[in-house]
């Protein structure tokens, strides 16, 4: 009856680290190839095309051509805004990629006092109804008024940008009730970066994985190519660029942490290949900045990796503990700095009082921050003798 591409949640322009931005837009330009030799009826989009709003000028440049070759396959392409290139003014970039003629952005709705109705996008049969995700989940107060202005014998396909109660799990945010919304025959979902199925519900996955976490959890992009006519609806596809190499390593020691770590990469083919280097533990000796991370990537550099993002969210600087008697309240700045300073024997110590003293100094009324800032390293740099 109906054939056609699901993509979600591309996200171009997404990450700051340009090997990984360069391998999210690989992975969009596949999905578009794929999508060319597959030869579905149309392409649909649910939602963050772009990272931003206004993403950067080279950034459009390439998705432009891309998009240039579904017109040039005559390939039709849907979509709608989701949470990140969704603007308040209701102007971003897709309105520009709409106007030359490259999609078809099928949010259409009026609102009454009490509903917001939408209108279809009629295609060869097929009804496409879309309501763009907000920032801060603002559509789901929205959608628990949603009604569909109804097209009587034509497959319905509603396209959202939001999270469904049947696929948050323990997500502390807010959701929509499946069953509050109006009755489609494929309802097609963005925003959760997960590859999820509820009955007619369908979150096909990001293109590529938008962060440490998802490229540890997912390694790659997906998108769906539905067949109402096929036995099994869903074909997945997934898109493989780059193996991901995830590495574990505990540290208690920062002093030998840096040696540790370049053993246990030396141990692993890493070569054009993604390292997931996840760090963790509570430091008994030394700090985090003992630890040679450009000495680490120079490593990993010379291995031939293709990238290598670290994560050390789970390291921690042991707490110390400080035993104060105080039997006045007023003095426990004075008793803290005294013990410390017998545990910590420095020269420094003398000065802490000085110290804290200069830098609980207030800006002043009208003094621009630039001022302020020069004036506190100044009394700071005063009392150090630098």
């Amino acid at each position: 009856m109906v054939r056609f591409a699901h993509i979600a949640d591309v996200h171009l322009g997404g990450w700051k680290q340009q090997p990984l931005q360069d391998l999210n837009f690989q992975s969009f330009k596949k999905a578009v190839d794929i999508c060319i030799d597959e030869k579905p009826d149309f392409i649909i989009i649910t939602g963050d095309l772009f990272d931003s709003a206004y993403p950067d000028i080279e950034i459009l440049k390439k998705t432009f051509f891309e998009f240039r070759k579904f017109k040039e396959a005559k390939l039709p392409c849907f979509i709608i805004a989701g949470s990140h290139d969704y603007s308040v003014s209701g102007k971003t970039f897709l309105d520009v990629i709409e106007k030359a003629g490259f999609c078809k952005n099928v949010t259409n709705f009026e609102e009454t006092e009490d509903s917001i109705i939408l209108n279809p996008t009629i295609h060869k049969g097929v009804a496409l109804y879309g309501y763009p995700g907000k920032k801060s989940s603002l559509e789901i107060n929205d959608l628990r008024k949603i009604k569909l202005n109804d097209s009587p014998g034509m497959f319905k396909i509603f396209m959202l940008h939001t999270t469904i109660d049947k696929a948050k799990g323990t997500l502390p945010i807010d959701s929509i009730e499946t069953e509050l919304l109006p009755k489609a025959d494929y309802y097609a979902l963005g925003h959760l970066h997960i590859d999820f199925q509820y009955g007619n519900f369908v979150y096909p996955g990001p293109i590529f994985p938008n962060n440490f976490q998802e490229l540890e959890d997912l390694e790659h992009g997906r998108f769906y190519i539905v067949d109402t006519e096929a036995i099994n609806s869903l074909k997945k596809i997934e898109l493989k660029i780059k193996k991901v190499v995830p590495i574990s390593i505990e540290i208690k020691n920062a002093l030998i942490a840096t040696e540790k770590i370049i053993s246990e990469l030396d141990k692993k083919d890493i070569e054009d290949k993604i390292v997931l280097l996840r760090i963790s533990g509570e430091l008994e000796n030394g700090k985090n900045s003992d630890i040679k991370f450009a000495q680490i990537e120079e490593f990993a550099k010379q291995k031939k990796v293709y990238f290598l993002l670290r994560n050390t969210h789970d390291l921690k600087t042991k707490e110390l503990e400080l035993e104060v008697e105080i039997r006045n309240s007023e003095d426990i700045e004075e008793e803290t700095i005294n013990v410390y300073s017998e545990q910590n024997p420095s020269d420094f110590n003398k000065l802490i009082p000085q110290l804290m003293n200069t830098l609980s100094i207030e800006k002043q009324e009208d003094e621009k921050n630039d001022i302020f800032e020069n004036r506190l390293i100044d009394e700071s740099k005063r009392v150090l003798k630098f």
